[in-house]
């Protein structure tokens, strides 16, 4: 018992961390997800994020430091001097007496210190007016005047004006100085940032060109890698940096092992065929050469039977991937299919098609797509309708019928392959693979194959594949 409670006892004490741990890590998955999806899910636009951030980033801080340090540490240089300048004036005032209007200290302070200089006898300071949010001139200079002159004052730092104007009170009245604001405020700063902000976009534009340079054999890449996979042959040659240009080779090489792989698994299925083709031939000589009686029929359909299930396995095992993409008139490709259906005794209704669009196909294998699944709609209704038309980027062929259609829970179990149905539509006779080659070849093409209700009362096939 006591091991027991130890057990429970430990179990308790090792799982509570873990919980707190899942807890904690709950937010923060949250916030990386929010992120994850608030961000860009391009390379491109990843990568000038990348450079952009620490850009601003750095920009900023040195911004702050500017005008926290260098900009308002000269600027309170600039204002002690002209509150120096000021605190002379007073005391030259105050200790030498001067004539009644203060004429040569005026002309002093104008042609020496750069000021003008007003004594305003029996008057007042005037009340002092709301103080600016953010002027580093009116604090460096308010902070100035109280440790240099120590004596009431009003200043008016507000405004486009290019002049301040300082108030400090004297014994007989008021003492107006007005000076330049250049004077006691370090006005070039826009030049810094206008430099900042120039620099910036430069380097910006020269990480957008250069980025731009290393996204195009990327995309390159990918859009021969896609390619390659809707059987298309397009020429590349890998280029930009040297992971790119390795991935670019590893895809060649990868490309090449795929089509030995391909040519061999054709050779092979060749040689299968024509060994099996030889013996089913002389199957059907003996069975010529055999009086004919019910067996003998029996056996012939039998052999018959097996060579249609034959070149159907050895169609769905080649999947015609040696074939190669072509551009091809599709209103030609469909009245073909038309006459095919026709032959086969079924009535088509319609091909309805816009102009004479041309598609890059292989156009073997697309025909015999299409041709699996009207045959389909033919064997199981009396009237099959083909359309096709352009959809955006795409293009779609849609082959309707009046048969009995499929259940929509079982549309996709008949694409895969020798599945039948026993209640629905199924490939009768045949070898159960015709609407899984169908797929197949609209999905080595780049499209897809779905099935859906038809407007005639059976089934509608749809094959949409890029155009």
């Amino acid at each position: 018992m006591m091991a027991e409670g130890r057990t429970i006892e430990g179990t308790i004490v090792g799982e509570a961390p873990a919980k707190e741990e899942v807890r904690a890590r709950g937010p923060w998955r949250r916030l990386s997800r929010l992120i994850g999806d608030v961000l860009p899910k391009g390379l491109y636009a990843r990568s000038l994020i990348i450079i952009i951030a620490p850009m601003v980033l750095l920009q900023s801080v040195i911004a702050y430091t500017f005008m926290e340090r260098h900009w308002q540490l000269v600027t309170r240089r600039l204002s002690s001097a002209v509150t120096a300048d000021i605190a002379a004036l007073i005391d030259i005032y105050e200790t030498y007496p001067q004539d009644k209007d203060a004429e040569t200290l005026s002309r002093i302070a104008g042609n020496r210190l750069n000021l003008d200089l007003d004594i305003l006898k029996g008057t007042k300071l005037p009340p002092q007016g709301p103080r600016p949010f953010f002027s580093i001139l009116d604090e460096a200079l308010s902070d100035e005047i109280k440790k240099q002159i120590a004596r009431p004052f009003w200043i008016d730092t507000v405004g486009r004006s290019n002049l301040i104007e300082i108030r400090v009170a004297i014994p007989d009245g008021v003492m107006r100085v007005t000076a330049r604001r250049s004077q006691a405020y370090a006005s070039n700063s826009h030049i810094f940032l206008l430099w900042m902000a120039g620099s910036s976009m430069v380097l910006l534009g020269v990480a957008i060109l250069f980025l731009r340079n290393q996204i195009k054999p990327i995309l390159r890449l990918s859009a021969v890698a896609e390619s390659f996979g809707k059987g298309r042959e397009i020429e590349f040659k890998p280029r930009g940096a040297r992971e790119v240009r390795q991935a670019g080779h590893a895809f060649i090489e990868m490309k090449r092992r795929i089509e030995r792989a391909m040519e061999q698994r054709t050779t092979m299925l060749n040689g299968v065929s024509h060994d099996l083709r030889t013996i089913l031939t002389r199957f059907k000589l003996s069975l010529a050469l055999v009086e004919q009686s019910p067996d003998v029929e029996d056996l012939a359909r039998d052999v018959d039977e097996m060579s249609r299930m034959l070149e159907g396995y050895l169609a769905f095992a080649r999947g015609d991937s040696a074939e190669t993409a072509a551009a091809t008139d599709m209103r030609a490709l469909l009245e073909d299919l038309r006459t095919d259906i026709e032959r086969l005794g079924a009535h088509v209704t319609a091909v309805t098609l816009d102009g004479r669009p041309l598609v890059t196909v292989r156009p073997d294998a697309f025909r015999r797509c299409l041709f699996n699944l009207a045959a389909n709609a033919a064997r199981y209704g009396d009237t099959v309708a083909i359309g096709g038309r352009l959809d955006g980027r795409s293009f779609l062929v849609s082959i309707d019928d009046d048969g009995p259609g499929v259940p929509p829970e079982s549309r996709e179990e008949v694409f895969k392959p020798f599945v039948r149905l026993d209640d629905a539509r199924q490939d009768a006779g045949g070898s159960g693979l015709g609407l899984a080659i169908a797929r197949d070849i609209a999905r080595t093409h780049g499209g897809d194959v779905s099935l859906h209700d038809s407007p005639l009362g059976g089934l509608r096939a749809t094959v949409r594949i890029p155009a």
